[in-house]
């Protein structure tokens, strides 16, 4: 045992794009103490790859030994396949800065936190990097040719393939062989000019859905897929994600912050960093589209769909930005100029995305309206689940507050009432993201519209939201309460 105590409630966490299982440790409670154990929450892992858990159970050792900020490993399995580990809590940086994400306009606290991480990332790349026995990587210790290639056929078949778009493969290959030793020469020029390298541990999925924020300071985690490498590929990859919607602007004044940061451990030109970098920015954008691709169109997922959009629209202004080079890779820049240029995309790009409204109600006031013109959505009664209310210990109390959270759980109708409904909820959205529905209602509805219908919507916000990454709007109307998500 972690902590030597039994644990309490096991719940399994959402899956993203891998294929681990993540499951929440909450800690023996009991009605005289929120948490009777003295331990505070722990993250249980199950993993499908021993390599994999192993590259991960060495990283996260080495980086705590480095004074890095990552979860603590408290407890393994001997085959390695499963462990526990330092819950880090619920805010990733992707949903710290939210606000700037749906706006473009990202205000001062949401800069403050992209300026820490970004200074962070230096510091993690390098001195990560000291003493890391590369061996332990997978599945490469170092960023090759190989890989590279692997990435960008990963485009070509995940993606450009199923975009339908006509091109010669010969000619495509060329230039990403063209690509490939660019993104590899810039090593070999430093070390040839006697300049220190700017290779270092590359984290290779560097993105804020990975980076939570604990105590106002970045933490780092899944960097499971780490290897040695160029540094430029990280800043590529956090400052160009998909849906992270920073402007040139902002990038480039993350850019100045890391520089900055990485003088203290290496010299290097802006100007040139500036010029490799841009590869890199193609590169990473490529495969990220490779993944969208086949976490997408062959396994379904929407949250990657969604992505699609606004990898495009990177791909729009690079090649916008870039033209200037355009005799690196000339055909390769041809075939995105065409692909960029496709019906679909252009739809995509013009469709407003879908918004979820999650009502709370009493169905004594009436079930709330649909101000959007639909004609309202679901509406699920709660009235047959065993209510808190009956008794007067909860009076005081609404279905956000954990005494009746704790009542209701324990209880378990409302879990197994709730999964139906998830079931039914989660093909709508679907349909509704695929034909480019902006709107979808889903109410529920009890007796005071206090308990149980306030668990339900709180629940119901918290799965669409955390499975679809689409913007839900929480309103329990008999609370006088709303907020986003």
């Amino acid at each position: 045992m972690a902590t030597g105590t039994e644990p309490g409630e096991i719940m399994p966490l959402t899956q993203s794009g891998s294929n681990r299982h993540y499951f929440r440790i909450s800690p023996v409670k009991s009605s005289h103490s929120a948490n009777d154990s003295g331990y505070p929450a722990l993250i249980g892992v199950e993993g499908t790859s021993r390599e994999e858990n192993h590259a991960f159970l060495y990283m996260v050792r080495h980086f705590a030994e480095q004074g890095l900020n990552v979860p603590l490993v408290l407890a393994q399995s001997d085959d390695e396949m499963h462990y526990v580990q330092q819950d880090l809590g619920q805010t990733l940086l992707f949903d710290y800065i939210a606000e700037g994400r749906k706006t473009g306009v990202f205000h001062e606290q949401e800069k403050q936190m992209l300026r820490k991480t970004i200074r962070a990332l230096a510091r993690f790349q390098i001195k990560g990097a000291e003493g890391m026995d590369y061996a332990q990587c997978y599945p490469q210790p170092r960023f090759n040719k190989r890989s590279i290639l692997w990435d960008l056929n990963y485009f070509k078949y995940c993606f450009l393939k199923a975009t339908e778009i006509e091109f010669q493969e010969d000619r495509l290959e060329n230039d990403f062989e063209r690509l490939a030793d660019i993104l590899l020469d810039e090593q070999s020029s430093r070390q040839q000019n006697g300049q220190s390298s700017l290779w270092a541990f590359m984290y290779r999925d560097f993105q804020s859905r990975n980076v939570m924020v604990v105590n106002n300071e970045p933490f780092f985690i899944d960097f499971q897929g780490g290897r040695e490498g160029p540094i430029y590929y990280d800043v590529a990859s956090f400052l160009w994600q998909a849906k992270a919607n920073f402007h040139d602007d902002l990038r480039q004044e993350l850019i100045d912050e890391y520089l900055d940061e990485l003088k203290q451990f290496v010299l290097t030109d802006k100007d040139t960093f500036l010029g490799t970098l841009r590869h890199f920015v193609l590169f990473r954008t490529l495969q990220v589209l490779g993944a969208y691709g086949f976490r997408g169109y062959f396994e379904k997922k929407p949250h990657f769909l969604q992505s699609i959009p606004f990898a495009i629209e990177n791909l729009r202004r690079w090649l916008e930005t870039s033209s200037t080079d355009s005799n690196d890779y000339p055909y390769l820049r041809d075939l995105l100029q065409r692909m960029t240029e496709l019906k679909q995309f252009k739809e995509f790009a013009l469709r407003k995305p879908l918004v979820v409204r999650v009502y709370s109600f009493s169905y004594k006031k009436g079930i709330p309206a649909d101000d959007s013109g639909n004609g309202g959505g679901f509406v699920f009664d709660c009235r047959a689940v065993n209510n808190p209310g009956k008794y007067e210990r909860y009076n005081a109390y609404t279905g956000q507050d954990e005494p009746v959270i704790r009542f209701l759980e324990d209880d378990g109708e409302i879990l197994t009432f709730l999964r139906s409904a998830y079931q039914l909820v989660d093909a709508t959205v679907k349909r509704y993201m695929d034909r480019g529905f902006q709107h979808l209602m889903v109410s529920f509805g009890c007796t005071g519209g206090q308990h149980r219908s306030v668990y339900a919507a709180e629940k119901m916000a918290e799965h669409i939201h955390n499975t679809f990454g689409v913007t839900v709007q929480l309103i329990h109307r008999e609370q006088n309460q709303q907020r986003q998500l």
